[in-house]
């Protein structure tokens, strides 16, 4: 069995060299490709990040009244309405002091009472000077001191049936008991009175809207503004996303592990109560969206610098498939520009000049050259880690990549294109490549035959890129294996062709 197992994979690597080879002979066989046709869909391109739950308010419930817990009458996850009794402290100490404060007051208005009427008499007296001047002076103070000690006794009245309200705890807002932290016959302190700032008996939140504080990564947030719309998902909800906007982004960032984050916050609506404080939530930031517009996969999308070997695997002459795309590009327009020179400076107007920058007519704003737009673009072309090239980026880069997002209306822009050898490539961030579009050259079989058209694209979902110009509904387009992948198996037949004495047992034909 152990000499079968040998001999049949020994005969398989030979087959597998015998194929190599004979694609090395005389007769190249192509590699297989796939033809995918033109059609509309809708791209919606989006930044992820996690974030958790909270409310936006929250209160931490005290007790202005110290004493023992007479009676608790909700519990955690109760709705309660603004004014409604949460907790009943020991009121017999508050009302004592209010009876003996009702009794004070009695006593005030009777001395002042008594105090009017002899100054009254002292008045009648002090016509016929039946008393002196200082007996009349007397009777005229004890009236304006039984009236000090009425104003006292009011006021005392007052703090005392404070005091004894003070005693029933109620809701300060709307909202749901998030937290409970007393029971009957517990006994607390003063919110008022002890330095510490007195025991909190509950604590509750309005869920009615809720907020996310997500984490998004420094280079996709300039993409985000307050007011996009956010979906949400939760764990416990799997299947049924929430809406949100984004409502702030916080200047503070902060680092983990390297990464330099800032909190964005999203408010949601939550009427039904389903997302609860502490979810943990998935973000996703609606940076860009396109309707019903004609779309191809990015892996159909090539350069010129790989146009050649594209050419070559489809069997078709370079230098013919150069002379058509010359052709194409002279009949473009002017502003089209294309991959070799993705800034194509135009007719200036008062204001600036007109660029095209990531396939979008952009002014340049004061002070902006082309040339330094220029400069810019050609750090991206032909880069495999779009994030590197991005973080490479001096500050005044970084500005101006901003500016020149802000002049296009916060639309083309940032660090990554998509395309290339295969497919989109490493990005420096989602949403910059989400936005960025350009111009590139597609395989279209035209009379069965492969021809290359230049397209502008719009906007990606790193998957598929719009097509803003070049083709139409119900033109096929070839998605060809990545370079790289040609690359290496060109490598390695021509290292097999030219093994000394080949593989016994297999010849070329």
């Amino acid at each position: 069995m152990k000499r079968i197992a040998i001999i049949v994979a020994v005969v398989a690597v030979i087959a597998v060299v015998a194929v190599l080879l004979i694609r090395n002979g005389e007769e190249t066989v192509a590699p297989v490709y796939q033809m995918v046709p033109v059609s509309t869909r809708d791209i919606v391109v989006s930044a992820s990040a996690a974030g958790v739950v909270e409310p936006i308010t929250t209160v931490d419930v005290k007790s202005k009244a110290s004493g023992e817990i007479f009676e608790v009458t909700v519990e955690t996850g109760d709705l309660v309405t603004a004014g409604q009794l949460l907790v009943r402290v020991d009121p017999r100490v508050p009302q004592a002091t209010l009876r003996q404060a009702q009794a004070d007051l009695t006593l005030a208005q009777a001395q002042l009472e008594n105090a009017q009427s002899k100054l009254r008499r002292s008045e009648e007296l002090h016509k016929t000077q039946s008393i002196t001047e200082q007996e009349y002076e007397d009777a005229k103070l004890a009236v304006a001191s039984a009236q000090a000690q009425l104003v006292r006794a009011e006021r005392s009245l007052e703090d005392a049936r404070i005091s004894a309200e003070d005693t029933e705890v109620k809701a300060p807002i709307s909202g749901v008991i998030i937290q409970k932290n007393i029971e009957v016959g517990s006994v607390i302190s003063s919110a008022t009175r002890e330095v510490g700032g007195g025991t909190v008996l509950l604590q509750m939140a309005n869920l009615d809207t809720v907020q996310v504080r997500a984490l998004v990564d420094e280079t996709d947030i300039g993409k985000i503004q307050p007011g996009m719309e956010v979906t949400i998902t939760v764990d416990a909800y799997q299947n049924r996303p929430f809406s949100g906007r984004v409502l702030k982004i916080e200047p503070q960032a902060t680092v983990t592990q390297n990464v330099t984050m800032f909190p964005v916050l999203v408010r949601i609506p939550n009427t039904r109560a389903l997302l609860k404080p502490g979810m943990n939530a998935e973000v996703e930031v609606h940076v860009g969206a396109r309707e019903d517009v004609l779309a191809i996969p990015n892996a159909a999308l090539r350069t010129e610098r790989d146009v050649s070997s594209a050419a070559e695997v489809l069997g078709l002459d370079p230098d013919a498939v150069a002379e058509q795309l010359a052709a194409a590009q002279r009949t473009a327009a002017p502003r089209a520009g294309g991959e070799g020179s993705p800034v194509a400076a135009t007719a200036g107007n008062a204001s600036g000049t007109t660029v095209t920058w990531r396939g979008r007519e952009v002014t340049l704003p004061e002070g902006v050259s082309a040339e330094a737009v220029r400069a810019l673009q050609t750090k991206f072309e032909g880069a495999s880690d779009m994030r590197a090239v991005f973080q490479s980026l001096t500050p005044e880069e970084r500005a101006l990549m901003q500016r020149l997002r802000e002049a296009a209306g916060g639309g083309p822009g940032g660090p990554g294109a998509p395309g290339g050898p295969g497919g989109p490539g490493q990005e420096g961030s989602v949403t910059d490549v989400a936005l960025a579009g350009g111009n590139y050259i597609v395989f279209v079989v035209r009379n069965r035959v492969p021809t290359p058209v230049p397209v502008r694209t719009g906007l990606t979902d790193l998957d598929y890129s719009e097509v803003v110009s070049g083709l139409t509904a119900g033109d096929t387009v070839l998605v060809l294996p990545s370079a790289s992948l040609l690359a290496s198996q060109r490598e390695f037949q021509e290292r097999v062709a030219n093994r000394p004495g080949g593989i016994p047992g297999v010849q070329r034909r």
